[in-house]
């Protein structure tokens, strides 16, 4: 892949709970700023990915394991138990080619992508990513978060006392969500993180095809994540702007604005400023966005604008 990729995706929240700090309300920076992490976005990727048939490493999964009294505990897997398990390796312990190694990592997708960091076995191994995402935030100013309280269907066995009995009533939970939030993601695709693991020869660098493929899942794994707290999470933008190689461009959220309205939000693009005179370094510019819930105000020209739901032109 000869080129590099700058852009910014957009996940809308509706009385949905994008990303939760370990109160459970949405993540907010200390001066009240509601973000979310560069890997509450990596997450439904990687899901989805896994859901295709492909090689995710860096993932949640879990094995029936026995304790020394002889019960079955449902563990996760560690990391080294996961790459056996992914690459079908009895021992890593047993591996001394770390080159072999390297090319099993760079088989996994989200390896191939986000990069990883492998300290297992004897063996220190750090790939950065080929993409990287920054922290996105919210750009709708009177998001606020909406506690629900939510009956349980089942009593509270603990509560069983001596002087009262077994509890009598259901417990009570809480589902904690925000009533409207726009997050707004900015990533680099950077294919030259890969070249000295190119004349290693443990992989053949960042494709054409990887990138489409980062591409395809970044626009609709947000919507295809259908959890309780992420139902009402979806696209709802995707900005792509593919460079020569050797271009360099800054964080680009700080360049878009969004304006709630009565029937169509509108995001606001103003890049005109910082690519003017740079156009014959741009080989193409791309948004996808639903024509039918947003308007897109953007001072560029030659832009080409798709619908994110259809994939058609629009």
């Amino acid at each position: 892949m000869n080129k590099r990729v700058y852009g910014v995706l957009g996940v809308s929240a509706i009385m949905a709970n994008w990303n939760a700090d370990f109160t459970g309300y949405p993540k907010t920076t200390t001066n009240g700023d509601t973000y979310g992490s560069d890997k509450a976005f990596k997450y439904p990727m990687k899901k989805m990915w896994e859901n295709q048939g492909e090689k995710v490493l860096y993932i949640k999964s879990m094995k029936l394991s026995p304790d020394k009294k002889g019960e079955v505990n449902l563990v996760p897997r560690s990391l080294k138990e996961r790459y056996e398990y992914l690459f079908n390796i009895d021992d890593l312990k047993d591996c001394k080619d770390t080159s072999e190694v390297l090319k099993n990592l760079f088989s996994a997708i989200d390896v191939k992508n986000f990069g990883a960091t492998f300290a297992e076995a004897g063996m220190n191994i750090s790939i950065p990513g080929a993409v990287q995402f920054g922290q996105g935030f919210n750009k709708y100013r009177d998001t606020e978060p909406q506690e629900q309280q939510i009956l349980s269907p089942f009593r509270d066995a603990t509560k069983t006392t001596d002087e009262n009995g077994e509890a009598k009533n259901s417990t009570l939970g809480t589902k904690i969500v925000s009533d409207e939030a726009h997050y707004f993601y900015p990533f680099v695709v950077n294919p030259d993180a890969y070249n000295e693991f190119v004349k290693l020869g443990v992989t053949e660098g960042y494709t054409d095809e990887d990138y489409l493929k980062f591409k395809e899942t970044s626009l609709v794994s947000a919507t295809a994540f259908v959890t309780n707290s992420k139902e009402g999470c979806d696209n709802e933008f995707g900005l792509f702007i593919e460079t020569d190689n050797h271009l360099y461009l800054p964080n680009l959220t700080e360049y878009i604005g969004f304006e709630k309205g009565d029937k169509q939000n509108t995001i606001n693009i103003h890049l005109k400023e910082i690519l003017g005179g740079l156009e014959s370094q741009i080989q193409v510019i791309e948004i996808y966005y639903n024509p039918i819930t947003t308007i897109i105000n953007c001072d560029l020209e030659g832009v080409k604008y798709f619908n994110i739901v259809t994939r058609k032109e629009v």
